[in-house]
């Protein structure tokens, strides 16, 4: 039995969309994202959306969980996974292929992995009350809940360490059995560059989304209303433009760190990937940017 789901992951800048929309056109597939970024409106040059890339020979490729929420509101985990097999249902119902493409490690992972994910709505009581605890006092609280707690950027940040706790506790507490999850037999395809390669096209890339807009787009959103610590929680890109205009730093030094900063997240993204691989994630890698080997191979997958 051929599999239903083909999933194209990869570090950033690795040309993994490109890859992906044009396998959906070869096959008859709609793009599903699993990107932490893309699924916010209004944030599309710092998130890297590239949305003409979707458009293959003139034909709009139909892509699914991007431009999902407005970024003063919160998307999780739960929310990905859970708009996710709704999404996956729908386009095999369709009888065209789900194509998953992104390089955020927990949202492919939570469905590659099936992980269980309980419903966690905020209860601003509890919340109010974690919020008057310390740092460690919280880094503690979320240890206790997950004694084998994997993703450690949960720890660094407050509003980030709060929600984990709040998922956390969700879980532990949860009476009601979890929604059933769709029948899915992927098959997983790793895009790989060499390290100097990939670095050269995250320094390329920088440039060019600098000159395009970057800084404006971050400029417009804190005119709209966000604060700069919201933007800030959005990652490299927002939180270092978010400090130049607020000159507490120079042009260069936020461009020269910004560069550093994502050459270290491809490297962390790497890192994940082959994490994955340890739990049981097979990946297939394909060298560079070989569409003909990578179409060859999804189509043997789907045999």
């Amino acid at each position: 039995m051929g599999k239903n789901l083909i999933v194209i992951l990869g570090p950033t800048a690795s040309g993994k969309t490109r890859l992906a929309a044009r396998l959906a056109f070869d096959l008859n597939g709609e793009i599903i994202s699993a990107d932490s970024r893309q699924v916010y409106r209004r944030m599309n040059i710092g998130t890297g959306k590239d949305l003409n890339e979707y458009v293959v020979d003139s034909h709009l490729i139909p892509y699914h969980l991007i431009d999902v929420e407005d970024p003063e509101n919160e998307f999780n985990l739960f929310e990905f996974q859970k708009r996710f097999y709704s999404v996956f249902d729908a386009v095999r119902k369709r009888g065209t292929l789900p194509v998953l493409v992104g390089g955020t490690g927990l949202y492919l992972e939570s469905v590659l992995c099936h992980y269980d994910m309980p419903e966690a709505p905020v209860n601003r009581e509890k919340r109010n009350d974690l919020m008057k605890k310390t740092t460690k006092e919280l880094q503690q609280i979320l240890c206790d809940l997950k004694p084998r707690l994997h993703n450690t950027t949960d720890l660094e940040d407050r509003e980030r360490l709060i929600r984990a706790i709040e998922i956390e506790m969700a879980r532990t507490t949860a009476k009601k059995k979890m929604p059933g999850k769709p029948e899915m037999e992927a098959a997983v395809f790793g895009i790989q560059w060499d390290r100097a390669e990939l670095r050269q096209r995250i320094t390329n890339r920088l440039e060019e989304r600098l000159q395009n807009g970057m800084m404006e787009e971050v400029a417009n959103l804190h005119a709209a209303g966000l604060n700069w610590s919201r933007l800030e929680s959005f990652g490299l890109e927002y939180r270092f433009i978010s400090e130049y205009l607020q000159q507490k730093t120079s042009f260069d030094v936020m461009k020269n760190k910004l560069a550093t900063a994502i050459h270290q997240f491809a490297k962390r993204q790497e890192t994940w990937f082959r994490r994955m691989e340890r739990k049981g994630v097979a990946i297939e890698w394909i060298a560079h940017d070989d569409y003909s080997s990578l179409k060859a191979k999804v189509a043997d997958s789907l045999k």
